[in-house]
């Protein structure tokens, strides 16, 4: 009878065991979800962009009085003049100085560079009137998305009731559109909330990328094979051994202090360069890429190299030729998630200077440049609410960039993968 209660309490046990691990599985599942519902329920907004078509005159009076047609010339034009116009041939009843300015602010400052780019693009529509869809101000555009709230009191609004109802009137007569944002797919950052865009912050993060890539990669396999394969096994081998594992779970901000005095201060680098963040990633990948490097060299079976040798290869040649083919795609599949914290990481890029305010998109890894973490950390700490949906639209981005790389990871794995 005793065995047979004990049995029943082993059972108990066993069923409130599974009913815990499933119960931790669906708290999981349920923050993930309530965490990917909050990002795209706040940044999908951030992929379209409200248009406002108002009919342009490009006069040749303000854009190239003398008809040269230079370039200088038309890039020095004022553009804003011609905007300003167009919202008062709109809005002809607008008289004071004071509702004119209101009234610009309904477009975003871009618009007039927009309509440089235009007359760049093609001087012959230099003296022509064109219906064209200009870029709205950031809380014309949170207005038109239904995140800022009309009912609140006008002094609580960054909208008055007066630009309300011009935009109203607009939107009634068929004048007010959302499109695609390319911008943010194809621009740089900027203080105006529609105007920012996260391509220099991903050039920046793919140079940085490729400096990790390029250093930590060849090192750590390098290592990891040498550990494995050749090194003698006595004290300092297994004192490289636990520190290679210690580096492994040493707080990321400390690699970035230990760039900050070695890069910068004593090497002179580069601040905010790509070159110092790949650098300062590449130290904090190499433990990840050489424990797993040496995981996957371990599960290649004895019976392998001992063929081989018995065949007459010498032991560079049993690596090359036999053991490193067979353990590569455990290799790379530890390298890609390696990497994939990497460009995820913040921290040590702060260190670095990678902090600034960067518009141009770099065009090599001296040029000075932020990265997409770095990009979503500063939006984050902007006051403006158009801000809020940048931050969680680029949040999406990233975390596609990292779903996309252990994805691949997975895919290595079993797709090359072997049983034994």
């Amino acid at each position: 009878m005793t065995d047979q209660r004990r049995l029943r309490r082993r059972y108990r046990a066993e069923r409130r065991f599974e009913f815990y691990g499933l119960l931790a599985v669906l708290v999981a599942l349920a923050a993930l979800v309530v965490l990917l519902g909050t990002l795209l329920g706040k940044g999908l907004s951030a992929f379209h962009q409200t248009h406002l078509r108002l009919d342009v005159t490009f006069a040749e009076e303000v854009l190239d009085r003398q008809g040269t047609r230079a370039p200088e010339v038309l890039w020095a034009a004022d553009y804003g003049a011609l905007v300003k116009r167009a919202l008062g041939t709109r809005f002809p009843d607008v008289a004071t100085r004071r509702d004119r300015r209101a009234l610009a602010r309904l477009l975003s400052s871009g618009a007039q560079y927009a309509l440089r780019d235009m007359v760049l693009a093609d001087p012959a529509i230099i003296g022509e009137t064109l219906s064209i869809e200009l870029p709205a101000s950031d809380d014309i555009d949170m207005l038109h998305k239904g995140q800022l709230a009309r009912d609140i009191p006008e002094a609580r609004r960054k909208v008055s009731d007066q630009q309300i109802a011009w935009f109203d009137s607009l939107a009634a007569q068929g004048a007010v559109a959302s499109r695609f944002n390319v911008g943010f797919f194809s621009g740089g950052d900027s203080r105006e909330p529609e105007l920012a865009g996260i391509w220099s912050a991903v050039l920046g993060s793919f140079w940085m990328m490729a400096v990790c890539v390029a250093l930590a990669v060849p090192i750590g396999v390098m290592a990891a094979v040498y550990l494995e394969e050749f090194a003698p096994r006595n004290r300092w081998t297994d004192a490289i051994e636990v520190n290679i594992n210690n580096l492994a779970a040493v707080p990321s901000i400390i690699f970035g202090l230990l760039g900050l005095a070695v890069f910068l201060s004593f090497l002179g680098l580069p601040r905010s360069a790509p070159l110092v963040g790949g650098m300062v990633l590449a130290l904090m990948t190499l433990p990840t890429v050489i424990i797993a490097g040496r995981a996957a060299i371990k599960a290649v079976p004895p019976s392998i190299r001992e063929a081989a040798l018995g065949v007459g290869a010498s032991p560079v040649q049993v690596v090359v030729h036999h053991v490193l083919p067979l353990a590569m795609p455990g290799i790379m599949t530890g390298t890609i998630i390696g990497l994939a914290r990497a460009l995820g990481e913040t921290a040590p890029l702060l260190m670095i200077g990678m902090v600034a305010f960067i518009v141009d998109a770099p065009g090599g890894p001296l040029d000075a440049s932020t990265a997409l973490p770095v990009q979503v950390y500063l939006w984050a700490d902007s006051p403006e609410r158009a801000f809020v949906e940048k931050t969680s639209a680029a949040i999406l981005v990233l975390l596609g960039f990292l779903i996309a790389m252990n994805g691949f990871a997975v895919f290595l794995r079993n797709r090359f993968e072997r049983r034994w």
